[in-house]
């Protein structure tokens, strides 16, 4: 299949207005589009709370893909955000998605940032039949359960099992790292995913792991656990947290003479984390991520460009691209769908195939997961720093 340009997508979505022009008629494409001059998609997001860096960074990327697209628009109309705070907790996220479906009656909804508060709202998704895309959620279980597929629930960002792969080859092959220890949040599904398919991989490398240990969110004094992870002498240690806890826990193992590398997933990725754990605590520590801003790739360097202009001149990071991802991916789907009709956006987002973007090239699996490559960062002196992009 003919491969889409990320700098080709404002033209293409110039030229859906004449592909939606012939279905703007339809009584279901009305139902969702509102006042007839707006496409309204609703915004789940982790606006304060625990995590609430997340959900600002991705409504950041979003807010940018949607002031580029409605310069143009789709078919005349403009995309209309309609937005709610989930609280960084998942009874919000439900109730937030019972509010847009029902009360603003949107054609599809952008969130949220965590997995557990992705699933929060899935049987409303399922129920009233509007696709739900989640810019950072990694779980599984968000798009497909109990050997089912939730079919009107997406996601921009690769799963928890090859990021928790990508981290295990890469202490073994990149690290040479011979044994490992595993610190987990036992609450997350999150935690507990990457830090399954670590083991499973860093194992079937041939390392061992020599110690596995807990930990609960808002949990702060970490030290005794750090101290008997350090008496099991780890080549490596994995960290699949937020960045709340992962930022402390790093900031106490290098206060304990732990001074082994960490490495987290994309949890650990927020300009919060700098502040906790410190600049020097940080070198020697990694983490998987969806892109990085260092990246020589035009079209990332174009994105960083655009989002610096629109924000004072603040570096993107990860969340913000995949704001800004998730944007263009719903807005693809729109002008492929030839209609704002909720059932067939979500016909279109599961025929996604070979659409570039700053993230990765996008091709849905069955799944409903996006096949895109992962990015390795190093954390030197408090700054990012591209290692190298893996390809699954």
């Amino acid at each position: 299949m003919k491969k889409k340009k990320l700098a080709s997508a404002f033209l293409s979505l110039t030229l859906a207005a004449g592909v939606l022009a012939g279905c703007s008629g339809s009584g279901s494409s009305e139902k969702s589009s509102g006042d007839g001059d707006t496409i309204k998609i609703g915004v789940n997001l982790e606006l304060s709370g625990g995590v609430a860096s997340y959900g600002q960074s991705i409504a950041e990327g979003l807010e940018l893909a949607t002031a580029e697209i409605n310069k143009e628009g789709i078919d005349g109309k403009k995309i209309k955000l309609i937005k709610v705070d989930n609280k960084s907790e998942a009874s919000e996220a439900t109730s937030g998605a019972i509010k847009l479906t029902s009360q603003d009656q949107v054609a599809a909804i952008v969130g949220a940032a965590t997995s557990t508060n992705s699933i929060a709202q899935v049987q409303i998704a399922q129920d009233n039949k509007v696709p739900v895309i989640s810019p950072s959620g990694t779980s599984p279980e968000i798009t497909f359960s109990k050997d089912k597929l939730n079919d009107y629930i997406f996601r921009t960002s690769f799963i928890d099992p090859f990021q928790g792969t990508v981290a295990a080859n890469f202490a073994s092959k990149e690290i040479k790292a011979k044994s490992a220890a595993i610190y987990i949040d036992s609450a997350s599904d999150y935690s507990k995913g990457l830090a399954a398919a670590f083991k499973e991989q860093f194992e079937k490398n041939g390392g061992k792991i020599v110690a596995e240990e807990a930990y609960i969110a808002k949990d702060t004094d970490f030290r005794s656990t750090l101290t008997r992870l350090k008496s099991a002498k780890p080549d490596f240690i994995f960290l699949p947290g937020y960045y709340e806890e992962a930022g402390l826990i790093v900031k106490q193992a290098r206060e304990t003479g732990l001074d082994v590398p960490f490495m987290g997933g994309d949890g650990w990725d927020s300009p919060k984390l700098i502040e906790i754990a410190g600049a020097k605590a940080l070198n020697n520590t990694f983490i998987t991520n969806h892109y990085s801003s260092g990246d020589p790739d035009k079209k990332i360097q174009n994105f960083v460009s655009a989002f610096k202009a629109k924000y004072k001149d603040k570096s993107p990071d990860a969340f913000n691209a995949l704001g800004y991802d998730t944007g263009y991916f719903l807005a693809d789907a729109i002008k492929r769908a030839g209609s704002a009709d909720s059932e067939k956006i979500k016909e279109a987002l599961e025929k996604t195939a070979d659409l570039e973007l700053v993230t990765g090239t996008f091709t849905l699996d069955e799944k409903h997961n996006p096949i895109k490559s992962a990015t390795i960062l190093e954390f030197k002196e408090g700054k990012q720093v591209f290692n190298t992009k893996i390809n699954p």
